[in-house]
């Protein structure tokens, strides 16, 4: 019994073999990536030495379209080869072939057959085309980003829209309020958008300079960027503090909602504000949410609570960052700098790769565009570092006259820049003792 094989794959789609053939004793093995030379090389040799069976992965990969599949297929099956559409039949080894004699063999003449092959020849020559596009990292089709207008080879930032885009960012760094930097735009500019429009602006990468295929890879430095990597990086910051709050919590009026916990109950706190019958003044307290406890545990006054926050950070904080190394940040910083060098190397070589016939311009754009994805994902562990100025921040904020000058809205800013929980112990009615975890 002789059993040839062949399988054809597209290098712009990564269309690897999704069947093992390892359990199966293949005579020849004809693999075309991108052209047809090895489906020309296994039609000559079948008329040479004739198989009994001809794997195949699937009835459309015998050639480049539905006419040159039917006339392919019927040539290989009038010298009585057997072919086996591997995509058609579950099996695991040679000894299973033999019960493939009866099944009823492929009806290439059929029109539904025929229009179904020319459907995924056009689909994939449309993905092909897309791959195209990546591999030269030009921007998707479609309509630009609110903010920029397409360019020939990249986007353009808009002068009429990439300023509400830029001033949109800046109201989130400040207050790190998604709902209050959308009702901001609307304030302004009556620029409405929904909420979840401005959490995908937030998480664009095409408003960072990089540009994000439907695969979700990433290329950086495409085109010119409407916010730069230290924003974006702690734009970032501030969604994953947000992210593990709820909606409410992380636009809250008040800078501790969210962040305060009871060690006791081990329930987190909510603020209530109590006024009194015919008085404007208001009072504001703080309390654990559900407390299971009998007796429950008391509210506290938030503006004591706050007090002593911000005591505890003038007072923790700085020492706090003094053990923290800044040459094993540096040394790390240094690794991933030296794997982007040496990836932009390889990339600098390419051309000179081309011109020498070492590569064919289609590979190199390949490798090229797989080298800037690798590159992506280096700068990206760059930006999520700690900021280089951090002792300097230290220094500010452990000065009560620094937290003495921000509203509460920019006092929530710096609490979720740094502070993971506050954990409140109350050890009597009246007397309680704070203590917070910090995020470095």
């Amino acid at each position: 019994m002789i059993i040839f094989a062949y399988f054809y794959s597209e290098p712009l789609l990564k269309s690897d073999l999704e069947v093992s053939i390892n359990h199966f004793k293949i005579e020849r093995l004809y693999h075309d990536i991108g052209g047809r030379n090895e489906l020309e090389k296994l039609l000559k040799d079948c008329e040479q030495i004739t198989p009994n069976y001809l794997l195949i992965r699937r009835i459309e990969e015998l050639g480049n379209t539905s006419e040159s599949v039917k006339s392919n297929y019927q040539n290989l099956t009038k010298l009585g080869i057997k072919i086996i559409v591997l995509d058609h039949h579950k099996f695991k080894n040679i000894d299973e072939l033999g019960c493939l004699e009866n099944t009823i063999e492929i009806d290439i003449n059929d029109p539904k057959l025929l229009e179904n092959i020319s459907k995924n020849k056009r689909d994939v020559s449309l993905e092909k085309g897309q791959a195209l596009r990546r591999i030269k990292a030009l921007p998707p089709p479609g309509k630009a980003p609110y903010g920029y207008r397409r360019g020939k080879e990249s986007y353009l930032i808009d002068r009429s829209t990439s300023p509400i885009i830029k001033d949109f960012f800046e109201q989130f760094l400040l207050f790190g309020s998604l709902r209050g930097a959308v009702n901001y735009l609307a304030k302004r500019y009556g620029k409405k958008i929904s909420v979840s429009t401005g959490s995908r602006w937030l998480k664009n990468p095409v408003y960072r300079g990089d540009l994000r295929y439907k695969n979700n890879e990433i290329i950086s430095n495409t085109h010119l960027p409407i916010i730069s990597r230290e924003e974006a990086a702690q734009i970032d910051r501030l969604l994953g503090r947000n992210r593990k709050l709820s909606s409410k919590t992380a636009s809250a009026k008040y800078s501790l909602v969210g962040l305060v916990s009871c060690q006791k109950c081990h329930n987190s706190m909510i603020i209530n504000q109590v006024t009194q019958r015919n008085k404007k003044k208001e009072y504001l307290y703080i309390r654990p949410q559900k407390c299971p406890l009998k007796p429950q545990c008391k509210a506290i006054a938030y503006q004591q609570v706050l007090t002593k926050t911000i005591e505890y950070i003038c007072d923790h904080f700085p020492n706090k960052v003094k053990k923290f190394d800044p040459k094993q940040i540096e040394a790390y910083k240094t690794n991933i700098q030296e794997q982007i060098t040496e990836k932009q190397d390889i990339i600098n070589q390419l051309s000179s790769l081309v011109q020498s016939n070492i590569l064919d311009e289609q590979t190199a754009q390949i490798r090229r565009y797989n080298l800037n994805i690798e590159i992506s994902k280096l700068s990206s562990k760059l930006e999520q570092l700690p900021p280089e100025n951090l002792k300097n921040i230290a220094e500010a904020v452990s000065l009560p006259r620094f937290w003495q000058d921000l509203s509460e809205a920019e006092r929530r800013f710096y609490f979720r820049e740094f502070i993971r929980q506050i954990y409140i112990e109350q050890t009597s009615k009246s007397e309680w003792n704070l203590e917070i975890t910090f995020i470095i």
